[in-house]
């Protein structure tokens, strides 16, 4: 069974999570920096199957979209064009930054590990695809 890429989108960087083949298990896959994303999924697109991309749609409390949020459908529109073989889906991802932290404490990694921002990135989207997979 092909893989399901979740990616956490940022202005800045994006976080990204994998299935197992066997979409049972999430995990954090990689932080690339938002510039190179396409580049990057069409490079593990040709070595990987992938049916297809869980995008994390940003929402306030109130479920009103967030300030980013139209780059998140923008980039949708992208995926769809670039990847026209594979599914796209937004999911809310309010929250997910918050329990990242929260499980990057709980880890015990000592302070500067923690700091790496993209690891975050990485943890969120793992987090989303979880999320995703047990709503399936």
């Amino acid at each position: 069974m092909p893989r399901v890429i979740a990616i956490d989108f940022g202005l800045k960087r994006t976080g990204l999570a994998v299935t197992d083949p066997l979409r049972i298990i999430a995990t954090a896959l990689d932080t690339v920096p938002s510039q190179g994303l396409i580049a990057y999924l069409k490079a593990y697109l040709a070595k990987e199957a992938v049916d297809g991309f869980v995008l994390g749609l940003p929402k306030h409390l109130d479920g009103k979209p967030a300030g980013i949020a139209p780059n998140v459908l923008a980039l949708m529109d992208v995926l769809k064009k670039t990847f026209p073989a594979q599914w796209v889906v937004t999911v809310d991802e309010r929250f997910t930054s918050r329990m990242a932290q929260d499980t990057l404490l709980a880890s015990g990694k000592g302070k500067m590990a923690r700091r790496e921002k993209g690891q975050l990135d990485r943890i969120s989207a793992t987090i989303m695809l979880q999320g995703w997979m047990s709503g399936q």
